[in-house]
């Protein structure tokens, strides 16, 4: 197994690192109950995706 020859520099490995955070999901709002919901994924309040009726709710009782 190689082994390195030299020690890398704090430099070189931030250089690396500089793509290793974490990255906010990107918000829409439902047009048809207006509460914010993860972009290209099923409103979680109302059902709805896209403008149909995706998944069926139950009425809170």
């Amino acid at each position: 197994m190689a082994h390195p020859k030299r020690k890398q520099s704090k430099s070189r490995t931030a250089k690396r690192r500089t793509h290793d955070k974490a990255v906010a999901p990107t918000l829409a709002q439902c047009p048809n109950c207006g509460e914010w919901y993860i972009y290209h994924t099923v409103c979680p309040a109302c059902g709805y995706y896209r403008g149909k009726l995706a998944v069926e709710k139950e009425a809170a009782v």
